[in-house]
């Protein structure tokens, strides 16, 4: 665009885990990010003014966040976003909150986090609400009432289990047994031993990509042919990589739905397989849409002051994006149906959606 690259740019701050543990979906969400900013751009920017991402690795560590929310403010940010998990954001978000910087977590789930003030926003559903759509997927959709809750031990499973208990009950769900194991965890065989004798109909597992491959697997290498149900930290082809064909068959619930009809969410699909020659993901959409709330908030407020983007982030209404329409609510949470998907043939797919405002509703304060 002729001038947008003479005027200055517009900084928006981004952290993710490029390396460590975690370095699988910090992949997905920088790619995502720096693809909504390359289309921003390429029609024109904002105000005139070209977007620029500056990104920083912070492993998913909240010890590492601290220190690179302090850089992303010396290096003369408007705002920032999280494209990282629940621990690494909490941290980060104190930084920004007392900065007076609009901060948006796109896929980070711990209620705690849009608690810290009201400069942070999330584009995401908090986990306690995910549980309770798992429990209405299992209990009402499926049909399955004899469950085990097999949970990762950290922010992001607990608060999903918090949300299947709370609402187990309502569809007549028997929890038979709870088994957590740590985010370092790959060899599951105590528990599926346990598990087998339990006898479930369903499971309801929560993990990343990297802990629900290897505890997939040998469910299903033990004889455990109970339904699994899992969650967003699932949704990544490399969960599939790794289960292999043990992951046929797996049930998510998550934000993205692949075989969804909405030109946003088919322009993204397509043109984020085209960028990083990977099919999308929850985490690479939750960027995405991130940096375009952002982006939006940005024109709407008609310059970068802090305050006037947070008030126009705050007033974001039915905005268009590839996780569906956006509308903060006081506390800076958005409702948004559940898409749940199963994986079939090697790719996630279409299985139901759950759209109920009063089970999915996020808390305002």
């Amino acid at each position: 665009v002729p001038g947008a690259g003479a005027a200055e740019a517009i900084r928006i701050g981004f952290h993710a885990p490029l390396t460590g543990f975690a370095a699988g979906d910090g992949k997905s969400a920088r790619l995502g990010a720096e693809l909504a900013v390359e289309q921003i751009n390429a029609a024109g920017g904002v105000l005139g003014r070209p977007l620029e991402l500056v990104t920083y690795d912070d492993q998913a560590k909240p010890d590492q966040a601290v220190p690179v929310a302090n850089k992303l403010l010396g290096e003369g940010i408007v705002a920032a976003i999280s494209g990282s998990y629940s621990g690494a954001t909490r941290a980060a978000a104190a930084v920004f909150q007392q900065a007076g910087v609009p901060y948006v977590s796109a896929y980070a789930i711990h209620p705690d986090i849009t608690r810290t003030g009201d400069y942070v926003f999330r584009t995401a559903s908090m986990g306690e609400v995910q549980g309770r759509g798992g429990a209405k997927l299992i209990g009402e959709i499926l049909g399955q009432k004899r469950v085990v809750l097999i949970t990762l031990d950290n922010d992001f499973g607990q608060s999903l289990a918090r949300g299947f208990k709370e609402k187990a009950g309502a569809f007549g769900i028997e929890i038979v047994n709870e088994y957590t194991y740590g985010i370092k965890e790959r060899q599951f065989g105590a528990i599926v031993a346990s598990v087998k004798r339990d006898a479930p109909e369903a499971i309801y597992a929560s993990g990343y990509f990297f802990t629900a491959g290897p505890l997939v697997s040998q469910l299903r290498a033990g004889g455990v042919r109970a339904t699994i149900v899992g969650q967003e930290g699932y949704d990544s082809q490399n969960f599939i990589d790794i289960a292999k064909a043990a992951a046929e068959g797996v049930l998510i619930t998550t934000a993205l739905d692949r075989d969804s009809d909405r030109p946003e969410v088919r322009d993204f699909i397509g043109a984020f397989e085209k960028k990083a020659g990977f099919p999308a993901d929850m985490v690479a959409a939750s960027t995405y849409t991130a940096v375009q709330v952002l982006a939006h908030a940005i024109g709407q407020a008609g310059g970068t002051d802090g305050k006037a983007v947070r008030d126009a982030l705050a007033a974001t209404r039915d905005f268009p994006t590839a996780i569906g329409p956006v509308t903060f609510n006081a506390l800076g949470e958005i409702y948004k149906p559940i898409q749940v998907q199963v994986v079939k043939d090697g790719r996630f797919r279409h299985f139901a959606v759950i759209d109920d405002p009063v089970l999915l509703a996020p808390p305002a304060e």
